[in-house]
């Protein structure tokens, strides 16, 4: 069992920055694809980042050069760097581990609105 804690959500105005956390309890990075995904009210939940063990790190096209995924193997930690945010981006992330056995875990999530 793998748990996973987000953190660093908030309120940020349109432009403005926020960083996310997300704290694993077992060193996953050798295992698991980490990623970030977020739920907007209404919506189903999409994809923003993924950091696979072998392939290249890839984003959904509304984020593409405003994220950036990256990750601390030394903390446990992949970390979701989102700059120029758009009220668009409002929404809860979750972080996600994922297994190449199909195996996947998911953070209780952390709220981000983006609004002046």
């Amino acid at each position: 069992q793998v748990q996973l804690v987000e953190s660093g959500g908030g309120l940020v105005q349109p432009e403005g920055s926020l960083i996310l956390s997300c704290a694993a309890s077992a060193d996953v990075f050798s295992r698991y694809t980490m990623g970030w995904y977020r739920q907007a009210p209404g919506k189903q939940r999409e994809l923003v980042a993924s950091l696979p063990i072998y392939l290249p790190i890839t984003y959904a096209d509304s984020v593409k050069g405003r994220f950036t995924i990256s990750r601390d193997n030394a903390k446990n930690t992949v970390y979701l760097q989102m700059n120029a945010l758009k009220p668009e981006d409002t929404a809860v992330y979750y972080c996600h581990a994922l297994l190449h056995t199909g195996a996947e875990f998911w953070g209780q999530g952390t709220q981000v609105t983006v609004s002046s």
